[in-house]
C-alpha cells in the first residue's frame, strides 16, 4: 500500500478509502496533520523556528492587504497558567512551550487611519470584524502547516473565545483587538502519541455547482461509523454517535462554555457589530 493511500485510510477511517493520483509531499503533510495535546517537557520552540512561522503566517492572503490581524506569542509560564484556566482549564496550554493567540485587529488599522488624518467609520461594522478573523484564520493555518513541516505539532485552542475580555487583560490588548483562538505549539511527546481523526467522507462537503443538503446522509451515516470505531480505537469515552455528539454541542447557550455571550463581549471590545 503507498502511503499516500494509507494516509487517506487514516483521514476517512475507512479501509476502502482510494486515494487520487494526484500527490505531493505538501498534500501528504496535510493528511498527517493531528491535533497534539502532549509536548516533550524538555524541548523548547525556538526564536529562529517562531520567525520562520510567523514569516509563512504573514504569506497568507489578506483582504484588500489591510493585514487586519495580529498574534501573541506567550511563552511565560504563569501566563500560560491564566490562559488555561481561561479556556476551559485546558492543561496543554500550561505544557506546550510556545501557545500563539492570533487576534482580529482593528486597532492598528483605527491608528494609521488617524496618523493620516482619516475618518474610520467602517471599522464599526460587522463585516470588518469578519475580514479581521478570516485574515487571521488564513495567518494561523499557514502558521500551522509551517510548524508541522519544522517537525512541531499543535492543537487549536476555541477555549480563548470563553471569556474575551479577561483572555483581553491577560495579552494586554487595546479596544478594537480580540482574540479568535489560540495555538498550542510543540514537540510530542513521543510516549502519549496523537492519531489522525477522521473527517467525513468527500460527498458531505463537496458539492458540485448547487449545495445539496439530503445528499449527505449517507455520507454522514458511514461517518458516524468511522468515529464509532475512531472512539473505541482511543478508549473514548463518547457516548452515542459522532451525529449525537455534535447535536449535544449545538443544544442550546448552555452548551457554548460562555460563549453565548460573545456579542456582549465583542461589544466591550469596541466591536459594535452594525
Amino acid at each position: 500500500m503507498s502511503n499516500l493511500q494509507s494516509l487517506y485510510q487514516s483521514r476517512y477511517g475507512d479501509a476502502n478509502a482510494q486515494s487520487p493520483t494526484a500527490n505531493n509531499p505538501m498534500i501528504e503533510l496535510l493528511l498527517r496533520h493531528r491535533s497534539v495535546r502532549a509536548y516533550a517537557p524538555d524541548r523548547a520552540v525556538s526564536d529562529d523556528q517562531l520567525e520562520a512561522i510567523i514569516a509563512a503566517a504573514q504569506s497568507a492572503a489578506s483582504s484588500s492587504n489591510l493585514q487586519a490581524w495580529s498574534v501573541v506569542a506567550v511563552r511565560d509560564e504563569a501566563r500560560k497558567a491564566r490562559l488555561a484556566a481561561l479556556a476551559g482549564n485546558q492543561k496543554h496550554i500550561e505544557d506546550a512551550p510556545l501557545q500563539l493567540v492570533w487576534l482580529a485587529d482593528l486597532a492598528r488599522l483605527e491608528h494609521v487611519a488617524q496618523s493620516v488624518s482619516r475618518p474610520s467609520a467602517a471599522l464599526d461594522y460587522t463585516e470588518m470584524l469578519m475580514v479581521g478573523v478570516i485574515d487571521a484564520s488564513l495567518a494561523a493555518q499557514n502558521a500551522a502547516v509551517a510548524a508541522e513541516s519544522l517537525g512541531l505539532s499543535l492543537v487549536y485552542i476555541g477555549g480563548m473565545r470563553n471569556k474575551p475580555e479577561e483572555v483581553a487583560e491577560v495579552l494586554g490588548l487595546p479596544p478594537r483587538v480580540v482574540a479568535v483562538f489560540g495555538m498550542c505549539i510543540g514537540y510530542e511527546d513521543d510516549s502519549k502519541p496523537a492519531s489522525i481523526k477522521p473527517r467525513p467522507p468527500q460527498p458531505v462537503v463537496l458539492h458540485r455547482e448547487t449545495y445539496d443538503l439530503p445528499a449527505q446522509d449517507e455520507g454522514i451515516a458511514r461517518y458516524n461509523a468511522a468515529m464509532a470505531r475512531f472512539y473505541e480505537e482511543q478508549g473514548m469515552n463518547v457516548r452515542g454517535s459522532w451525529a449525537d455528539h455534535s447535536a449535544k454541542r449545538v443544544a442550546g447557550p448552555e452548551t457554548l462554555s460562555g460563549r453565548d455571550r460573545l456579542v456582549e463581549a465583542l461589544a466591550n471590545r469596541g466591536f459594535p457589530l452594525k
